[in-house]
């Protein structure tokens, strides 16, 4: 599993961690933060968030073009800068006022902007480490373990949020977390706590940075373009004209699929988030508080790769050692979920833990079945894997939809009152299967992207992987539109057709895809 792979993909992999970790607990109370604080609706909080999405994700286009000129590890150092001035305004206290709007729009500028600099020519770097001979083979690999990487900070930053809220609400007015109290002094606690968990970003993308400049001498030797690269005598990639069009033309068929992906697998931040808010009992009770236990859950998560050591070590020492220590996880795992009260009480953030989760402990099953069928001689193209992705992501969906049988519609429900009465099972049923599907399709995306991409447009074309992301992420609005106007039924309806239709189209491109990036 780790096995031929340069440091270089450690630095940049565990640099991204801590972006990401800061990153994400500001996205998981992002539309809550809204709500408490300016009062908006959930209509109103999801267009907000789905128009930053798609900022964020559009922006690395231009970061991408950039840095094809100006060079990659250039515009990392400077998207890092960027984004830490954007989290902090985010995190300095203003009123529910104008000010108050003016700061939040512009710290959320600096932060799409900073993103859009740092983002896709991080993951450049990580894909021009493949390029040598050496380490091609590992291409695919090296994405999946980057692409868990990045969710370790993911997987850590809702129970980081919830941790905060819950400090600052019982120490700013005794409050304790509930999703249907509307009092203003409560509310502006929450919101007060909601702008700590901004600053807990700040301090994130510093550690990201001492990591990235500490380890530069693993991945100096990837920083470097095409025109860099003819100009120090450098061995490139040559094609002609016809193959330049033909890659070029097989990325942008690919991105304008993957769109209706993230348009619903990014749900998890509104349509999913006010689905646990409105819908969900989120008083928890017997087996299935370890789930609201992120240590436990990392225990669990860290034994998968200790179990797969123990299990692929050709060394009898090895083996033992690292069943000893897959054994001590699960008791610890254990203690910890012992200890938990009975019921605990989860809140609506909390659900967007398991998708992480469930990238990080699932992504060595992936390598191992995927790699199994590569030395069988059976191979699964990365196009071929998105396809299944998005035929996955309806299967997901259809989980909600079932959950949603004959509940009262958000319409009829009212804004301020909820129906809890659903098991969490269910949004954690729907999380593992979209994960499923994320696996499927996103790091090997990234990968398809870094092996295919002409050398003089790898930035730009990284680039346009985001921004098919960020159409999607803008288009993930349409179901927090609907929230209050359409049945909950139709809402997921609209997703599952969606994706079974780009599932469709794109395993009817598979051939001509091949031939494109022969």
């Amino acid at each position: 599993m780790f096995e031929n792979q340069p440091k270089g993909l450690y630095a940049l992999a565990l640099a991204n961690t801590g972006e990401r970790f800061g990153y994400y607990t500001m996205l998981a109370i992002f539309t809550l933060f809204m709500q408490a604080k300016f009062g908006w609706t959930e209509s109103g909080a999801g267009q907000v968030y789905a128009v930053f999405l798609a900022v964020v994700y559009f922006a690395p286009l231009f970061g991408g073009m950039i840095a094809d000129k100006w060079g990659y590890g250039n515009c990392v150092k400077l998207g890092m800068g960027i984004m830490f001035l954007g989290y902090l305004g985010l995190a300095i206290p203003t009123g529910a006022d104008t000010a108050g709007l003016v700061a939040m729009f512009a710290g959320l500028a600096c932060v799409s902007l900073g993103t859009g600099l740092f983002k896709g020519n991080l993951q450049v770097l990580v894909g021009n480490l493949y390029d040598d001979p050496k380490y091609s083979a590992s291409r695919d690999s090296a994405f999946s373990l980057f692409y868990m990487a990045i969710n370790i900070g993911a997987m850590f930053a809702p129970s980081m949020a919830k941790w905060i809220t819950n400090q600052y609400l019982a120490a700013n007015g005794g409050f304790v977390y509930d999703a249907a109290n509307q009092d203003p002094a409560y509310l502006e606690a929450l919101y007060g706590a909601y702008g700590l968990c901004f600053g807990v970003a700040c301090i994130s993308l510093v550690i990201s940075a001492v990591i990235y400049f500490a380890c530069r001498n693993w991945f100096k030797h990837a920083d470097i373009t095409a025109k860099q690269a003819k100009e120090t005598a450098a061995p490139v990639e040559e094609l002609t004209p016809k193959q330049t069009h033909d890659r070029i033309v097989a990325l942008l068929l690919v991105f304008a699929v993957v769109i209706f992906f993230w348009m619903a697998f990014h749900q998890n931040g509104s349509a999913l988030t006010f689905f646990a808010k409105k819908y969900t009992n989120l008083t928890v009770r017997g087996e299935m508080r370890i789930g609201f236990n992120i240590f436990s859950l990392a225990l669990i998560a860290a034994s998968v790769y200790t179990m797969f050591s123990a299990i692929q070590s050709k060394a009898r020492n090895t083996k033992l050692i690292c069943g000893a220590i897959t054994l001590i996880l699960w008791v610890s795992a254990y203690f910890l979920y012992f200890g938990m009260a009975d019921p605990t009480y989860a809140q609506p953030s909390d659900f967007q833990q398991f998708n992480p989760f469930f990238v990080v402990a699932l992504t060595p099953f992936s390598m191992v079945f995927f790699g199994a069928l590569e030395k069988k001689g059976k191979p699964v193209s990365a196009p071929t894997r998105i396809a299944w992705g998005m035929f996955v992501a309806a299967i997901g969906f259809g989980v909600i939809t079932l959950a949603s049988t004959n509940l009262i519609s958000p319409m009829d429900l009212g804004a301020d009152q909820t129906q809890s009465i659903l098991s969490p099972g269910w949004l954690i049923s729907t999380y593992f299967t979209l994960t499923i599907a994320e696996l499927l399709l996103s790091p090997m995306g990234i990968s398809f992207v870094s092996k295919v991409a002409p050398p003089k447009y790898k930035g730009m074309m990284m680039g346009g992987w985001f921004v098919a992301t960020a159409i999607g992420n803008y288009l993930s609005s349409i179901p927090s539109m609907l929230w209050n106007k359409i049945p909950l039924m139709y809402n997921w309806g609209i997703l599952i057709a969606l994706c079974l239709i780009s599932a469709l189209v794109m395993f009817a491109l598979l051939k001509q895809l091949k031939k494109m990036t022969e």
